[in-house]
């Protein structure tokens, strides 16, 4: 590369990579052909408008990808084209939400999604975001000593609220969703159901948590975290819905698509339709309940007392440390996660009272239950004793024996 500064940033990035054990929940690895895909010709490509009716021409070939995503999205999801369409131009989770809403729900109505600190998403009506400026955010809270969704909770706010659109879903809830439960408290009220599943999309496809498709009336995902793609997201919806959504995401918010990032998301959903992909996914689930199990054995409070997804939340608070002290202790010691608020936190959301890990990514890497133990003692040593430098040295160990892209797809 001759932009020399730039070419060591990227060295830099990729050693910080290879020397962190990470435990984002919402982060992951993408393989070399993603990688192909980003970086490909398609990046010079300008295609407004959808397939066959492009304001630019010389789409011909641009018009055979997207397409052959579409197919591919759809089949990963086991989805009859003669039912539901998708969109797979949104540039990610944010605007793909604010798109759909735009196109459902007119303005200044009701939406209902999860409250923030109950592990809901920004974009559910929260009042920062521009989807709580343009509707009224009506949100659910959980069970205070479960700190776990009360159905008949919801279904009472849903009655007495009237929401147009209820969104399922979220950003830091360590269980899976019922979504038939959903589907009776959306049309007690009338409503639409949208379901956000950015973060558990991975695991839908591989078969380690329930399809939402039968249903929802949309579906949202980002395609960079559990679905192991680049950053974007796809927008999944029936027939009669579609037409007004394609509208939204463009001309209504969007330009031209990323067709380099089209591209990258189809081979990361060729990818996810091998037999492996499956294992991947359940092996991801394993992973998390056995790092949450440990943490738990060794004394930390597990947020809804556990998980059975790809992610859960710690309490740190509770043993006198914050969100923030204990990130950054983690990070100092090569381990990196990010700060979460807990349900009913008292705590401001720059410090709150806990933090989020998910083994998505280290999952990727190859490690299993044994590594996740090792991985428990760890956190435990740097949070509780403060030992980091003898911890760095473990966490180099153990980094080196699982080289990025030293995995097998």
């Amino acid at each position: 590369m001759k932009d020399k500064q730039t070419e060591k940033l990227i060295k830099q990035e990729q050693e910080r990579q290879n020397k962190t054990l990470d435990l984002i929940a919402s982060e992951n690895f993408v393989s070399k052909d993603v990688l192909d895909a980003l970086g490909s010709v398609f990046t010079n490509k300008y295609a407004e408008g959808y397939p066959n009716t492009r304001y630019y021409h010389g789409a011909e070939v641009v018009d055979k990808l997207e397409e052959l995503v579409r197919t591919r999205a759809l089949k990963l999801f086991k989805l009859s084209p003669k039912k539901w369409n998708v969109n797979v131009q949104p540039y990610s989770g944010s605007p793909a939400n604010l798109a759909i809403l735009l196109a459902l729900v007119p303005r200044g109505e009701k939406i209902m999604g999860m409250r923030l600190d109950m592990g809901g998403h920004l974009t559910h009506g929260y009042k920062a975001s521009a989807t709580g400026k343009l509707w009224q955010g009506v949100h659910c809270v959980l069970d205070k000593k479960t700190e776990k969704l009360d159905y008949r909770e919801v279904l009472k706010l849903a009655k007495k609220e009237k929401p147009k659109l209820i969104i399922a879903g979220g950003s830091a809830y360590s269980w899976k969703l019922d979504f038939k439960k959903f589907r009776k408290i959306v049309d007690a009220v009338h409503a639409l159901l949208l379901v956000d599943m950015s973060h558990f999309a991975g695991l839908v496809a591989g078969g380690a948590y329930p399809s939402p498709f039968s249903c929802a009336d949309v579906v949202m995902t980002t395609t960079h975290k559990t679905l192991r793609g680049p950053r974007a997201a796809l927008i999944f919806s029936k027939k009669e819905l579609s037409k007004n959504i394609d509208r939204m995401v463009f001309p209504g918010i969007q330009g031209g698509p990323h067709l380099n990032v089209i591209a990258a998301i189809g081979v990361a959903l060729h990818e996810a339709s091998f037999p492996g992909f499956k294992k991947y996914a359940k092996q991801v689930v394993k992973n998390t309940r056995v790092l949450a199990e440990e943490l738990k054995k060794l004394g930390w409070r597990m947020v809804s007392g556990g998980t059975n997804t790809h992610l859960f939340n710690i309490d740190t608070f509770q043993n006198g440390i914050s969100g923030n002290e204990a990130a950054d202790l983690l990070e100092k010691a090569g381990i990196v996660v990010n700060i979460e608020a807990i349900p009913y936190d008292l705590r401001s959301p720059k410090d709150p009272s806990g933090i989020r890990l998910g083994t998505a990514a280290l999952t990727t890497w190859g490690m299993k239950e044994k590594e996740m133990k090792i991985i428990a003692g760890i956190i435990d040593k740097v949070l509780r004793k403060r030992e980091i430098s003898s911890v760095k040295k473990a966490v180099s160990r153990l980094c080196k024996k699982f080289p990025i892209y030293g995995y097998r797809w």
